[in-house]
């Protein structure tokens, strides 16, 4: 159930290049994140907002090539580090693949934030929708005990990653 903000210069990338890399991007995170890019119900719930940036400047000045940020946010329990770092790398790769060599192909112009939202913040329908909730629907199971496993065994995880990092 990703939520993604991409950031695209103003005339960055040729349209179809663009929508072909908003797929992509969503493609990367649903993957990622453990699920089916195929499935209806994944895609459904998987939403990206792209923001247009006028102009982005680096030091003061105008950028001399295009820059891009990309925030994909997942509920916690979602992405490790492997993930993570796995996302990072595919998008920034997809970006530079999208640019079709109108712009030297150079990683630095790209950041990539992947983002938890904390168990009991992430908010839809009106209401908080625990881990548990959003993978019994992703999973068909309905509202399961397996699920609710699923939930506590991934946000343990990840809360004991985040309790190792410097």
């Amino acid at each position: 159930m990703p939520m993604l903000d991409v950031y695209v210069p103003d005339g960055a990338l040729q349209p179809d290049a663009e929508a072909a890399l908003m797929n992509r991007i969503t493609e990367i995170l649903i993957r990622h994140e453990g699920f089916d890019p195929a499935d209806p119900v994944t895609r459904s719930v998987s939403w990206l907002f792209l923001h247009r940036p006028t102009a982005v400047y680096v030091g003061g000045e105008p950028a001399d090539a295009p820059r891009y940020k990309v925030v994909p946010s997942v509920p916690e329990g979602q992405l490790d580090e492997r993930k993570r770092a796995g996302v990072i790398a595919e998008v920034t790769e997809a970006i530079l693949d999208a640019e079709n060599g109108a712009w030297p192909r150079d990683a630095s112009r790209i950041w990539v934030f992947p983002t938890e939202i904390p168990e009991g913040h992430w908010g839809g329908w009106g209401r908080i929708r625990p881990l548990a909730k959003i993978l019994a629907r992703l999973t068909g199971d309905g509202d399961t005990e397996q699920a609710r496993t699923l939930a506590r065994e991934r946000i343990a995880a990840s809360r004991a990653e985040h309790a190792r990092l410097p």
